[in-house]
């Protein structure tokens, strides 16, 4: 190899350290990752607009939930790990800034639901009587895909999945998971859950940012981001330690 070769080399990867961009490699990163390639994919978070308050190379629970914002933002199924989707997607982003070329959406105006009222906060609103037709509803979309976005039987997100569960047998509830966690009564402890109220966890945000309907004996029914429609248990690795509550809705 000639020295005109190697010395070209040299200088590609010394402009590649100091400009700082992602690898051209696509490594695998999640929670637990650490390390030079984590320290750049917060800094790249950070400079396209995404939160994070400590960029340390350790990839926590802040760092995933960007991630996950930015897959839901770029369209990319939102995991909370950086794949190769989600790393391409990183290299072409831009921080987006309003002004005279891109103009500042406006609030859209709230939409009246056909299906009446919505369900009141703080306060039980599913019949004992009906909760079965609520479990058998909702039992009957296993397997259906998820879509962030979802709202109807082709593909649910979480959240989508339960207010088409819960509008298919006369109850309007709120759209969004943050908004659904308003309802019922806060359970001090999941063994205090029935059949039909609802659970909550923290994954891609704070607070509330997934939701599924208790099935008892510790199993609920939820739209997961990487399988669809499931049964999964509250003890399971993944969801325990994201467990953030349980609201009693059955009156």
């Amino acid at each position: 190899m000639s020295k005109r070769i190697l010395r070209r080399g040299a200088m590609l990867s010394l402009a590649f350290m100091l400009t700082g961009q992602l690898a051209l490699a696509s490594p695998t990163l999640q929670e637990g990752s650490h390390g030079h390639d984590v320290l750049l994919l917060q800094k790249k978070l950070q400079s396209v607009g995404y939160s994070i308050s400590t960029v340390d190379g350790v990839f926590g629970a802040e760092t995933e939930r960007a991630v996950a914002e930015f897959q839901r933002d770029n369209k990319i199924r939102i995991t909370g790990v950086v794949n190769n989707a989600t790393w391409r997607a990183l290299q072409k982003a831009k921080k987006v800034k309003w002004g005279i070329d891109i103009e500042k959406p406006k609030p859209q105006p709230k939409k009246i639901s056909p299906q009446g009222p919505l369900a009141p906060n703080n306060a039980p609103i599913l019949a004992r009587n009906k909760v079965g037709a609520i479990i058998s509803t909702a039992r009957s979309y296993i397997g259906v895909p998820y879509a962030f976005g979802g709202t109807t039987p082709k593909a649910f997100d979480c959240s989508g999945y339960l207010q088409y569960v819960f509008a298919q047998n006369g109850i309007n509830i709120p759209r969004t998971a943050d908004e659904q966690y308003k309802l019922g009564l806060r359970t001090s402890s999941s063994k205090q859950l029935v059949p039909g109220d609802l659970v909550f966890f923290t994954t891609y945000e704070p607070g509330a940012s997934h939701c599924g309907i208790y099935l008892g004996e510790d199993q609920f029914i939820h739209a997961s981001s990487s399988r669809g429609v499931r049964v999964d248990a509250l003890t399971d690795d993944y969801w325990a330690p994201r467990f953030l509550g349980g609201k009693h809705i059955v009156k």
